[in-house]
């Protein structure tokens, strides 16, 4: 059985890959430091919304994010999202 990953573990994880602070995630999509911060940790939830721009934001899939799937390949266009 594939274990399972979380939310809030992607969410780290690829913050730290792309090197910026919960403050700078925050400031690209509208939410404050705190706000990832308790994401991360797994405290707060987040909504459709601010999934879909997460995935956007690091290009990604929604289901990645959300461990549905391991396979991050982000087939969206963010000139298509209205």
């Amino acid at each position: 059985m594939q274990k399972l990953v979380l939310f809030d573990q992607r969410l780290s994880y690829l913050r730290k890959q792309a090197g910026i602070s919960q403050k700078q995630l925050g400031e690209a999509i509208g939410l404050s430091n705190k706000a990832i911060c308790t994401m991360e940790n797994g405290t707060r939830e987040t909504t459709f919304e601010k999934l879909v721009l997460l995935a956007q934001y690091f290009h990604v899939s929604t289901d990645y994010l959300l461990g549905v799937t391991d396979d991050p390949s982000w087939r969206g266009n963010s000139e298509e999202m209205i």
